[in-house]
């Protein structure tokens, strides 16, 4: 879940905050960043009770493990939920998980019980594993949201224009991130999650209110001379 608050509290795995109190807050002159196109997000189910918490992506290697994308605020938690569910209603259960390497910790590679050899793995490739909304913990208060919720969401400014879609909810230790699609497509932007980038959540309607900078998908510009990156 998301959540806005600076103070700790207990979040349930797949909660966010607006803040991350684990790690502290973002300042709200933090700078965006944009980023390559990302994937699109997985379709959301018939079912509006269902939560995405996460989903397959390639197969990993020849013995059944593949790679899944956690949108739980701990990763790992996604195999804390017992029996998954999938949008056409079929029931998969996570055996192990672990981090898959590189800088992405929301991705994971996970092995599924049942499914052995990257045949069957290659089956589950854009698979989305949901559980149902009454499994989980209530949010405790307004400023706090399920990630899950957030994605797809459409992310409009002070005056009423639409500004792009949230296709992630990533963290990479500093706090929550909304990750932004413009509405033509292309390369996305990462905004902070907090009160002074996203003043206003409407989860009933799938939208969220946002403070954009003027350059939120402005393409990055040549690095100076002297920079030793």
């Amino acid at each position: 879940m998301a959540r806005r608050p600076a103070g700790p509290s207990p979040r349930d795995g797949g909660r966010r905050g607006r803040l991350n109190a684990a790690v502290g807050a973002i300042a709200p002159d933090a700078a965006t960043s944009p980023k390559a196109p990302a994937p699109k997000p997985a379709p959301p189910p018939t079912d509006p009770n269902l939560v995405l918490m996460g989903e397959f992506g390639r197969a990993h290697g020849l013995n059944g493990e593949i790679r899944l994308k956690s949108y739980t605020a701990e990763p790992k938690a996604i195999a804390t939920y017992g029996t998954l569910l999938t949008a056409d209603g079929r029931s998969l259960t996570l055996a192990e998980v672990r981090p898959a390497p590189g800088t992405s910790p929301d991705m994971l590679i996970a092995r599924v019980k049942g499914v052995s050899g990257r045949s069957a793995a290659e089956a589950l490739n854009r698979v989305a594993l949901y559980v149902p909304r009454d499994h989980l913990a209530a949010p405790e208060d307004e400023d706090e949201v399920y990630a899950a919720d957030l994605i797809g969401a459409t992310a409009l400014d002070e005056a009423g224009t639409v500004i792009g879609t949230v296709v992630a909810v990533p963290n990479y230790g500093g706090g929550d991130l909304l990750e932004l699609r413009p509405p033509g497509g292309g390369a996305t932007a990462l905004l902070p999650f907090t009160k002074a980038f996203v003043p206003v959540l409407d989860m009933a309607q799938r939208r969220v209110t946002i403070v954009p900078p003027e350059d939120l998908f402005a393409p990055p510009g040549e690095k100076p001379a002297d920079d030793p990156g």
